[in-house]
């Protein structure tokens, strides 16, 4: 496999890893119908977890077998697979070395009244299952955000320290934060820039709103402000990641339609941004309607 000039200015940036892990993020980066373009669309299934199995899988019941994910993710053509540990274990010798796979290492549920996770796979996991990375989400905001940011470095090191590279959902909620606050602009940009500081390889975040929720920005967005645009918030995260020089990928979000979700794909797209980690609006539907959204958004990437 030889690596396109892009993908190796993007392990550039990556100054400090030993060629193991700058081997997996090439993996992730070169796989699937982008490989090669520095533009990455990822499953993610932790929502199970999450949610629970019916308001997750009840849509398209094929979706609770473990093994169908695995396949829509190939069929469509995607740079990984990214899912909780029983989900890669139940696919995991049939489709080893297919597809690049990302172990998600803690996770929340609706059970909860917390806003924290628990750690729920090891580094160890991750090795012997064969993944390329782990995610880890942390909450900034929360009660718990020192905790699970600890967390992380230590798990981080250790990633590192055995050639995985590392993907942080970095998450905004907490008793400061709203519902209009946890995607604000200024507090997407910091969450964002927090999980480039806690040494992040690959940061997902939400898409941005134009609200402006932290008091002690305020004036500092009025003194240099963000058009109120879609490209133009989506450029501001990426310039939060040390300036365009960590991958940052989006998730999709609730359910929506196609047009609504190919617009935020575009102002991703000329906004700079590397991709989209795409769950419920992808396995929700039927496997066809899956694989023809999915197919429209990789075109999108592509030019």
């Amino acid at each position: 496999m030889r690596l396109t000039p892009k993908v190796q200015e993007i392990l550039s940036w990556y100054e400090s890893d030993n060629p193991g892990t700058k081997a997996n993020l090439a993996r992730i980066l070169m796989a699937g119908k982008l490989g090669g373009t520095g533009r990455m669309v990822i499953l993610p299934v932790d929502q199970g977890f999450e949610h629970g199995p019916a308001r997750s899988f009840a849509p398209n019941p094929a979706a609770y077998d473990p093994r169908y994910l695995f396949e829509l993710a190939l069929e469509a053509g995607l740079n990984a697979y990214a899912a909780p540990l029983g989900m890669i274990e139940a696919g995991a010798s049939t489709y080893a070395g297919t597809i690049p796979t990302i172990l998600k290492m803690n996770s929340s549920n609706s059970l909860s009244t917390t806003k924290d996770q628990g750690v729920t796979a090891s580094v160890g996991d991750a090795l012997r299952l064969g993944c390329s990375a782990i995610g880890f989400t942390i909450y900034p905001g929360s009660e718990y955000q020192f905790e699970m940011i600890e967390e992380l470095r230590e798990l981080a090191e250790e990633a590192k320290s055995v050639g995985l590279a590392v993907v942080v959902w970095s998450y905004p909620r907490g008793p400061m934060l709203d519902k209009v606050g946890e995607t604000a602009l200024d507090i997407a940009a910091y969450a964002a820039h927090i999980a480039a500081l806690t040494g992040a390889h690959i940061i997902k975040v939400k898409p941005p709103t134009s609200a402006i929720s932290l008091d002690a920005a305020k004036k500092t967005y009025q003194a240099s402000p963000v058009d109120d645009d879609a490209t133009k918030r989506f450029a501001h995260i990426v310039q939060a990641c040390f300036g365009g020089r960590r991958l940052v990928v989006f998730s999709g979000g609730e359910a929506k339609g196609t047009e609504a979700i190919l617009d935020e794909v575009r102002a991703i797209h000329a906004a700079g941004g590397n991709g989209s980690i795409m769950g419920r609006n992808a396995f929700q539907r039927s496997k066809a309607d899956a694989l023809a959204l999915l197919a429209a958004i990789i075109n999108v990437y592509k030019h």
